[in-house]
């Protein structure tokens, strides 16, 4: 099996642009999208979802008020404020640490899963999808990508399609990093802007970390020629490849509001710069 990831070091850059792009180029694929707090890549895809699922990826403390002595310890030990005076516990503030449960002494409290989110799989124009979406307040994002990814590899054995494109979470946080883990090939976007030249370092420290092959996207190179040469200078001291620049080109956003990839459009100067991203991506085996 094969899998390339697209990450971006900030949001914006135009990550999930170009994965969808790779996902219309792309002949026989699963596509993942990792973004679980925020998934946006089946808003090209008419996806069709035919297998969903409740995520259950954190826990909350619950008590027996029958065996509940009133010792006040519990209440003692809560870092986060969740239990009150009348010794209820707030399922909101509850962060399922534990303490309450293990410092009990009556055993009146134990940790029970709650749901965290929703995974799906989907059938779409463009192919298999394997998404999921995070609940509101939910911190188990990193452990939701890898259910994703496991759901993703599941339906790659069961309909003997050896590639994922994968499109990743911005930044660097658990997201990114649970993402990061086993692909064999990562593609960086960035845009020419200060932070965005910023966050490039960043985010590439976290694909060295993991001793995996990065290479580099300039979208929107044209903006800003003096920082997209700062960005090239960064990528060969870094021992980067660059494998391409993507002009700006307003027809990008026109076909996403049409719910289209951009290489879907043959009116677009950025569609032909990203079919020769595509053809260098797969004469040098990273897809």
């Amino acid at each position: 099996m094969s899998s390339v990831l697209f990450l971006s070091g900030k949001g914006g850059t135009g990550k999930t642009t170009l994965a969808g792009a790779f996902a219309a180029l792309s002949k026989e694929k699963i596509l993942v999208d990792c973004d679980v707090d925020a998934a946006n890549l089946h808003l090209l895809l008419e996806p069709s979802i035919v297998e969903q699922g409740e995520y259950e990826g954190s826990k909350t403390a619950v008590k027996n008020d029958d065996r509940c002595t009133a010792c006040n310890r519990c209440r003692e030990v809560c870092r986060f404020n969740a239990i009150g005076e009348d010794l209820s516990i707030d399922e909101y503030l509850c962060e399922g640490c534990g303490a309450c449960a293990f410092a009990c002494p009556a055993k009146a409290i134990e940790l029970v899963p709650r749901v965290s989110g929703t995974w799906m799989i989907a059938e779409t124009r463009l192919g298999p999808l394997a998404s999921a979406e995070l609940d509101p307040g939910e911190e188990t994002s990193g452990k939701l990508v890898m259910h994703v990814k496991q759901k993703a590899n599941a339906l790659s054995e069961k309909l003997k399609i050896d590639r994922l494109v994968i499109d990743g979470a911005p930044g660097i946080g658990c997201p990114v990093i649970a993402s990061v883990s086993g692909v064999d090939a990562v593609v960086l976007v960035t845009e020419p802007t200060l932070s965005g030249l910023h966050d490039l370092r960043r985010i590439l420290d976290v694909v060295k970390h993991f001793d995996i092959p990065a290479h580099l996207v300039i979208n929107k190179a044209d903006l800003s020629p003096d920082v997209t040469e700062r960005i090239r200078s960064f990528a060969e001291q870094n021992q980067l490849p660059v494998l391409g620049e993507i002009p700006f080109d307003r027809r990008v956003t026109e076909a996403m509001v049409e719910g289209r990839s951009i290489v879907e459009d043959d009116r677009s100067a950025a569609s032909e710069a990203i079919e020769g991203i595509f053809e260098r991506c797969a004469k040098g085996g990273i897809l």
